[in-house]
């Protein structure tokens, strides 16, 4: 009865379902009106799955609110069915998905595509997964097949369509029969008052005149649930215009879920590695004591991230509120999610597209029911619908797997740093490096610096030297010159050795010689043919004389001739990390060469006499930690023509030499003079950030400035600017090629000739204004049923 009594007031006397349907055009991100059936009266509850009928043809959508009245004067069509009775889409979800969206220049289902899981029937009902012996041998090594038969996955009925009622003041456009007593050729424009009452579920959280867009809901109405403006914790600046984060309005009331246990059981936490930091141990009381507080952590070398992460989490699930840690990869994710299972037991969940969608919605679904109260996850998890969020955490926020490679593209980071300022939570970002943008939010006063003495740093560091790779030293070096390897690093690593340490060579790419270039003027060896870069062969013959090859159309070149200087010399650009641990196999003999990188990915060694051969990003653990690092190549990492070349670079090699233990050496391979080179020797994360914001503001990049990136053909570039009322404060840049390596924005089947790029660059107080121009100038152009292959990137990682 209590449950019923709770569910009355939104539904008697509200006929009327709210619905937002998943459509792809731009212009039908909009809400729209139908009837409820009274066979659906009860289930059918803000939050839950819905199929509609729209256009002829049945779509999923969600359900928004129940409504007494619709002004709409026409008929309206009935809810086709509700999938289920699972209120899947919360409050906080719907009002994220709105500020990403506007953020992000996008339209809401497609956010909301990205925030909820595709519903699984077993997995929501309880039901275990039929196994047979196939499935039960293939169990451990393959994920859990698609549901082909979930009920929410429905044929159309062939029911017929009468009229559907748009949101207030909002044009609509239909293919085929279109709602509203249009035709597929004359859109149909439904006029709907703004009366407050019909708005029963709505927030009644007043925007803030500084990031209110154009009316995606208005204030008032009956039974609704107030939402407060989050508080800026210890900082007397607007974080909207320091950070970017803009507020939007929620149209969802509270769905009825179990609450977290009150005496949540939480392992005994020691305070005293907090303590090692400048007010690490008042951090972790604040949390405790449910403050919103926010830093920017620099860990130490060697430091045991995962368990302070876990830490931090299990702090704010003793305080009955739950947590959401974000982490680049799988690896990451497991070694984080140990540590919270070790503290807080079962009631930390893992997410990741790898678990297969049963297993996957099966622990959504434990978050969004209160089950779970720590969440660990890739990218996707920062939008987990946890209750009554008290900590969002990301890990190496520069790794680039953030970057949702769907539209609207969004940034793990950016959603995160929204959450937390539309809830109030705390918000931690975390890694032995520091983002540009991070910095940014630091200097706003957004967030604050938790960071380690120096004296502290100083002990914990290991010696960090560069040597030079000059051609001059090399030639001068007998070592060099047969391993590629100077004979200072080649003194550390065979004195480790015989110590009984590991030792790590950290090499840029993988395989034998990726790439040739001319050993007299270094001009890159290209093909005559089709212009693609020249190597040597892989393979079980590699070790063999052979003539070296294209990588992209395969021809060999025996009698290859530099255009440029006329030498026949060829000379290795960068030793793969096979070639590599052949090399220091006859340099080491008798010791084992480990390989990590690729396809083979080692997550933990046990310590010994080891040379292990990892490329970037793929370093496994040593317990103890290795005693010499030796990072190859470093020129090739900053001679990368991106804007993110010297941050990412310092991001690898910091995660590399804090995997040295604190009495050991890392030996970078790369010219002193660098700053990104000094910045790693003196471990100086913060500043290289300060010196990396100061450089992109004078030349007018993220984070001190908003970007759009318009990629397309000519016309489709074309077509939407002239429909796009610009900020008078816009530049446009471009346009120009599309940056290596970025993709394309249509499939390959419809690659067009050339893809172009246009930048626009407004300054961050016009970054909303720009963001609404775009999605209008979208919205426009979806009416115009335009095919011509076109995307819109808010501040994209590969500006070029």
């Amino acid at each position: 009865m209590d449950d019923i009594a709770e569910r009355t007031p939104t539904t008697a006397g509200h006929p009327i379902a709210r619905v937002l349907p998943l459509l792809s055009p731009a212009h039908l991100d909009r809400d729209f009106d139908y009837l409820v059936p009274t066979e659906f009266d009860e289930i059918a509850q803000p939050g839950v799955r819905v199929r509609v009928r729209f256009a002829g043809r049945l779509v999923d959508g969600y359900l928004l609110a129940r409504l007494e009245k619709s002004d709409h004067a026409g008929k309206l069509v009935k809810l086709e069915r509700v999938v289920s009775a699972e209120r899947v889409l919360t409050p906080e979800v719907l009002q994220l998905a709105i500020a990403v969206a506007g953020r992000y220049a996008g339209t809401r289902a497609d956010v909301l595509r990205l925030a909820i899981p595709p519903r699984h029937a077993g997995a929501e009902t309880g039901k275990k997964p039929r196994a047979t012996k196939k499935s039960a041998k293939n169990t451990a090594a393959q994920p859990e097949p698609v549901d082909l038969d979930d009920e929410s996955i429905e044929e159309d009925s062939g029911t017929a369509v009468d009229t559907v009622a748009v949101d207030p003041g909002r044009e609509h456009t239909g293919a085929g029969s279109a709602p509203g007593g249009g035709t597929k050729d004359s859109p149909a424009r439904v006029e709907v008052g703004d009366d407050p009452a019909v708005r029963a579920g709505v927030s009644g959280r007043e925007p803030r005149s500084e990031d209110s867009t154009d009316g995606e809901s208005a204030p008032g109405g009956e039974g609704e649930r107030a939402v407060e403006p989050a508080h800026v914790v210890g900082s007397d600046s607007d974080p909207a215009e320091a950070t970017g984060i803009e507020s939007e309005h929620v149209g969802v009331s509270e769905p009825v879920a179990p609450s977290a246990p009150a005496d949540q059981a939480v392992a005994a936490i020691d305070p005293e590695p907090w303590s090692r930091y400048v007010h690490g141990g008042a951090f972790v009381s604040a949390l405790g004591q449910g403050k919103g507080v926010r830093a920017a952590w620099q860990a130490l070398p060697g430091e045991d991230w995962a368990a302070r992460l876990a830490e931090l989490a299990a702090t704010v699930v003793a305080s009955g509120r739950t947590a959401v840690l974000l982490v680049p990869d799988q690896r990451d994710l497991d070694r984080l999610l140990a540590e919270c299972v070790r503290l807080v037991g079962e009631s930390a969940v893992g997410l990741a597209a790898g678990l297969g969608p049963s297993a996957r919605y099966r622990r959504w679904l434990s978050v969004l029911r209160g089950n779970a109260r720590i969440v660990v996850g890739t990218r996707a998890a920062v939008f987990a619908p946890a209750k009554d969020l008290g900590l969002i955490a990301i890990w190496d926020d520069g790794d680039d797997t953030y970057a949702e490679q769907r539209a609207p593209y969004p940034h793990a980071r950016e959603v995160a740093m929204l959450r937390a300022h539309e809830t109030g939570a705390a918000f931690v970002a975390a890694g032995f490096a520091r983002t540009a943008e991070i910095q940014a939010v630091v200097e706003s006063g957004w967030a604050h610096d938790l960071v380690a003495d120096r004296d502290v740093l100083r002990q914990a560091t290991p010696r960090i030297n560069a040597p030079g790779d000059s051609d001059w030293a090399l030639e001068r070096d007998p070592i060099a010159n047969a391993i590629r390897i100077p004979g200072i690093a080649f003194a550390a690593a065979r004195a480790a050795l015989k110590e009984g340490a590991a030792v790590l060579v950290q090499v840029p790419r993988r395989g034998y010689v990726p790439a040739l270039s001319c050993a007299k003027c270094r001009t890159p060896a290209r093909c005559r043919h089709c212009n693609g870069p020249m190597a040597l062969p892989q393979g079980p013959r590699a070790d063999e004389a052979h003539s070296p090859s294209c990588r992209w159309c395969g021809i060999a070149e025996a009698a290859y001739r530099c255009p440029t200087c006329g030498s026949r010399a060829l000379r290795a650009v960068v030793i793969g990390a096979i070639r590599t641990a052949e090399e220091l196999g006859r340099a080491f003999p008798g010791i084992p060469i480990r390989g990590s990188g690729g396809g083979t990915v080692l997550d933990t060694l046990e310590p010994g006499p080891q040379v292990v051969v990892a490329t970037v990003g793929a370093e496994p653990l040593v317990r103890g930690g290795y005693a010499v690092a030796l990072l190859l190549d470093g020129w090739a990492l900053l001679g990368r023509a991106d804007l993110r070349s010297a941050e990412d670079t310092l991001r690898r090699w910091m995660t590399a030499a804090a995997l040295v233990r604190a009495r050991g050496q890392v030996i970078v391979m790369a010219e002193p003079s660098v700053p990104t080179v000094q910045a790693l020797i003196r471990w100086d994360p913060i500043g290289h950030a300060q010196v990396e914001v100061e450089q992109r503001a004078e030349v007018g990049f993220p984070p001190a400035v908003r970007l759009a990136a318009i990629d397309g053909t000519t016309e489709s570039i074309a077509e939407l600017l002239s429909e796009t009322k610009l900020p008078e404060d816009v530049e446009v840049l471009g346009p120009v090629p599309l940056p290596p390596g970025a993709r394309k924005p249509f499939s390959s089947g419809d690659d067009p000739a050339e893809v172009e790029r246009m930048l626009l660059r407004v300054h961050r107080r016009s970054g909303a204004a720009l963001a609404r121009a775009l999605i209008a100038a979208q919205a426009v152009r979806s009416t115009h049923r335009s095919d011509a292959p076109l995307r819109v990137q808010i501040d994209p990682i590969d500006i070029g």
